[in-house]
């Protein structure tokens, strides 16, 4: 990361304090890679967020104040986040939730609210209506609001955003595998050992288990891989409430799925992986997606939200809850290597467009500068 020279002389550095709720995958690693990259410019920072969202992204590794506020919206935990934010230039609100949270503790002050807004609620029926509420509750109370996508964008001005503006996020650069080499084989290989695929496709999936994921169509079509040879292995890494009833169609269909629980070593599943598959209901910019690119493992994905205008050519895309059409595509892919070879080189080329973790840094501190008059 560049770094800014000091401040004038009697000017303290600029303080941005950073609201996060739960501490997605994505907003966590967000969030942790522009506190590193603000701090290495010479901004202070602080994070507010649940505990655990420290124990799992270390803000204060770096460079941040860490506030432990809860995920909740409730007096008292709105009265700490008012606290903290009571000595900022800037606030900087990730997610719905936290966005909310951080309008209710500056109600009544000229400290700038900057949200970034990373996906879109699913909620239905009258749980829609209330997240309606808290969208426009939101955007209202932002001086800008960040759209991690085009379509997000448009939703914020809809919801009567002052001031929307697009900024494609880049994940941080994990440790991708290497293009190719002995050392790749010998990775690949140990990974696939450690699945007990070594003989077989590998076919990857990374989410939070819930309905918007889409795992439940994932299983759907894993129906049709049964008979393929050889039959392929879906993995599939992360936690979440559906797990108990996925599970249970897995043992009951005898569908060829391992679920892996929370696994934090994407890499070298990717490492592994001969096709990524992201069957989600929605998404702005995936962090599967992205990380799948970089490595250069072909994704299959739902068309859906950000994510063609993400991935441009460089995966193939089905409709969301087309089982059928997603088995097909995929069966199709794992017989076509020289398919999956093109697919590979163009998703790194793709990936080579997207912005970089310093230029991401550098759009939001000139959003900070702006709004506070620097």
């Amino acid at each position: 990361m560049s770094s800014t020279p000091a401040p004038p002389p009697g000017k303290s550095p600029l303080h941005a304090v950073q609201v996060l709720g739960r501490g997605s995958s994505g907003n966590g690693a967000h969030v942790r890679s522009l506190t590193a990259g603000l701090v290495a410019r010479g901004v202070r920072v602080t994070v507010c967020a649940p505990r655990a969202a420290e124990r799992a992204y270390d803000f204060t590794g770096a460079g941040a104040q860490f506030g432990p506020v809860a995920a909740r919206t409730d007096p008292a935990t709105v009265a700490v986040l008012r606290a903290v934010c009571g000595q900022a230039d800037v606030v900087h609100a990730h997610g719905l939730r936290a966005a909310v949270r951080a309008a209710l503790a500056l109600g009544g002050r000229r400290t700038p609210l900057v949200v970034t807004w990373h996906t879109r609620g699913s909620a239905e029926g009258a749980r829609a209506q209330v997240v309606r509420l808290m969208e426009r509750r939101a955007v209202r109370a932002a001086a800008v609001v960040l759209g991690t996508s085009s379509g997000l964008v448009d939703r914020a001005r809809r919801r009567g955003a002052r001031d929307a503006r697009l900024t494609p996020v880049s994940a941080p650069r994990s440790r991708v595998p290497d293009a190719g080499g002995a050392d790749a084989e010998l990775r690949r290989n140990k990974a696939r050992a450690e699945l007990g695929a070594v003989d077989r496709p590998v076919l990857l999936a990374v989410g939070r288990l819930e309905p918007r994921q889409g795992h439940s169509l994932l299983l759907d079509a894993a129906r049709g891989w049964r008979d393929l040879d050889p039959q392929p292995l879906v993995v599939l890494a992360g936690e979440g409430p559906e797990r108990p009833l996925l599970q249970r169609r897995i043992d009951a269909e005898s569908l060829p799925v391992r679920l892996l629980g929370r696994h934090d070593d994407v890499p070298e599943l990717l490492a592994a992986a001969d096709v990524a598959v992201l069957p989600s209901r929605w998404e702005a910019r995936a962090v599967l997606a992205q990380e799948a690119l970089r490595a250069g493992v072909p994704l299959v994905a739902t068309a859906v939200g950000g994510i063609p205008e993400l991935v441009g050519d460089a995966a193939e895309l089905v409709p969301y809850g087309d089982a059928e059409t997603l088995s097909a595509t995929v069966a199709r892919l794992l017989a076509d290597p020289g398919r999956r070879a093109r697919l590979s080189a163009a998703g790194r080329a793709q990936a080579g467009t997207w912005p970089t973790e310093d230029e991401t840094v550098a759009q939001v501190l000139s959003v900070y500068d702006e709004l506070a008059g620097r």
